[in-house]
């Protein structure tokens, strides 16, 4: 076999650090509780771990304001746990890669508190700044932003105004002005002088606007989210490529992921591109089509629940894996700190909470490319039950919540909706064992946590049948060759099915996926039906009957054929 990057032989684990081990009793994640894990985390068959945001943070978005790019937020610990942490996960085969964000910094970073000193002060040209309409009475634009609200807010000490994608206390800064890439480049050379051994890269699609501040076509007055204007523009890729290959100089082998939440395939893959891209891989929000018709168009359609399309899901999947496949594949994730639990979202958590959890990674990771896992997907956790509106974190919760209400529904239906949907309901502690908090933390955690006794690592590791031992079988094949490199074919079959195939001269494996509450049948080909197929995976109640496969609801089967073997 022709050599290929080492990254693509990447088992990725995802820690949302603050839901993950407190090792203080302050109810808070921190790198000692992780660095406790990693035992745990090798146990898995990953060997890379991607932490969200550590570094110094007023905690306007969960780390990701960050005012000292050099420094660990006290919450999480002191840059010796860091240092430990970076060392004790490379004896165990454990690459780790940190969250940065280039995009924007917090208000209170030195660079923007400069800033905001005067128009003549050195660090002024660090961010985005336009004088206002009507002698700076009004924002220079009617765009919106992620965070509702105009992009604009007004200094507090002159006339001008600065950018701002997501919350006012975090600035954008300017791409434009060669300072800010060289000061970029310093904290990361900082990191990787430390020995962690790449980044994703938080947002980078918005690092160029459009010059000139275009308003949008709308009535006075009014503002709407403008992605034409600030996402996936023509520098985007040129400013990543020129930034990560000056990183690339010294450390040849890093491994960079950027999210590229609104990129389509083609875009990806100028991003991913061995040559000409800023990133090895890049992780998009566009795989999952849900049903839009089924919400209402007047409320933030990402706080309503609607079914994923299975039928339109495969076609999304098959055309990412037809334009990323020489490259080493997509990034292949079901959720993360940004998304509600996925076998909340798009599995069975009440009934078929095993089986459906169990097909989905099936489903997933053993396509080509590189499984991105979220820590307690392993052990089937659900999303957190919240109860109060006072308890969402995320910015869109409250004006959802009050416009629903308004508009005449029930409190009950808002907060189901909300539960169903909010990255909070993702964040829940990690369930480790069935003490009071989970073991977690011996105080209540943060974010609140599920107490399930079926649902933790402890009863799971024992259990032959747990979907965390299911987990670790499907990244026992996902270290395969086959399931790595190999090409991936689907398989035309009804819309509750979902079938694929990875084959490697005399070998064939074929992934047969229920993904409904209903039992299924699957015509298998006479070419295997002998001694010469076998299954190697399989969840509960699957039968190979004669040429079908007899599946169960959600249910799940790995076959493999030996056509060499037929020869002999």
């Amino acid at each position: 076999m022709e050599h290929q990057p080492w990254w693509h032989e990447t088992i990725l684990y995802q820690i949302y650090p603050m839901s993950f081990q407190d090792s203080n009793a302050d109810g808070v994640g921190d790198i000692p509780g992780i660095i406790k894990r990693l035992d745990y985390i090798q146990s898995l068959g990953v060997n890379m771990i991607w932490l969200n945001p550590i570094f110094a943070s007023p905690k306007v978005d969960n780390g990701y304001d960050v005012s000292n790019y050099m420094a660990i937020d006290p919450q999480f610990g002191t840059m010796a746990d860091v240092e430990q942490l970076i060392h004790e996960a490379h004896i165990r085969g454990i690459k780790v890669i940190f969250d940065l964000i280039l995009n924007h910094t917090s208000d209170q970073h030195p660079w923007f508190q400069e800033a905001i000193k005067g128009r003549d002060n050195p660090y002024r040209d660090y961010y985005i700044w336009h004088d206002g309409k009507n002698n700076g009475q009004e924002p220079p634009n009617n765009w919106e932003g992620f965070f509702r609200g105009s992009v604009w807010e007004k200094e507090p000490s002159d006339d001008q105004y600065y950018f701002h994608l997501f919350a006012k206390e975090m600035p954008d800064l300017n791409w434009e002005n060669p300072d800010v890439h060289r000061a970029l480049e310093d904290i990361c050379f900082f990191w990787l002088d430390k020995g962690i051994d790449g980044f994703r890269v938080d947002a980078f699609i918005h690092i160029q606007k459009e010059d000139g501040f275009p308003d949008l076509d709308l009535p006075e007055g009014e503002i709407a989210i403008a992605e034409q204007y600030y996402a996936n523009l023509p520098k985007v890729n040129t400013y990543m490529k020129m930034f990560t290959s000056r990183l690339r100089e010294r450390f040849p082998d890093i491994f960079i992921v950027g999210e590229a939440a609104s990129a389509d395939v083609h875009l990806a893959r100028t991003y991913s591109d061995p040559n000409e891209g800023g990133c090895n891989s890049v992780i998009t929000f566009r795989y999952f089509p849900v049903d839009e018709e089924s919400k209402d168009w007047r409320l933030n359609g990402n706080m309503q629940r609607a079914p994923l399309l299975f039928d339109r899901f495969k076609e999304t999947m098959n055309e990412w894996q037809e334009e990323m496949s020489d490259i080493g594949g997509p990034t292949l994730y079901w959720n993360n700190h940004d998304m509600a639990r996925v076998v909340s979202r798009v599995g069975d958590d009440h009934i078929y909470r095993d089986n459906s959890a169990k097909m989905l990674a099936t489903l997933m990771y053993l396509q080509k490319g590189i499984p991105v896992i979220y820590n307690g997907e392993e052990i089937g956790m659900k999303n957190l039950y919240i109860d109060n509106i006072e308890d969402f974190n995320s910015p869109e919760a409250d004006d959802f919540y009050k416009k629903a209400l308004e508009y005449g529904y029930t409190r009950e239906w808002v907060l189901h909706n909300m539960r169903e949907t909010s990255k909070d309901a993702g964040r829940g502690a990690m369930q480790w064992n069935d003490s009071e908090f989970a073991g977690f933390s011996e105080v209540k955690p943060w974010s609140g946590v599920n107490i399930e006794p079926s649902y933790t690592v402890k009863s799971q590791t024992s259990n032959p049948t747990s979907i965390l031992v299911h987990y670790k079988k499907v990244l026992d094949l996902k270290r395969t060759e086959l399931f790595i490199y190999r090409d991936y074919r689907l398989i035309e079959t009804s819309p509750e099915l979902y079938v694929y195939e990875r084959e490697y001269h005399n070998k064939l494996a074929t992934v047969i996926c229920n993904v409904t509450d209903q039992p299924q049948l699957y015509p298998l080909s006479e070419e295997g039906e002998n001694d010469y197929r076998r299954v190697i995976l399989e969840n509960e109640g699957v039968r190979i009957i004669k040429n079908h496969a007899k599946l169960s609801p959600y249910g799940a089967v790995v076959l493999l054929t030996d056509f060499e073997d037929t020869h002999e």
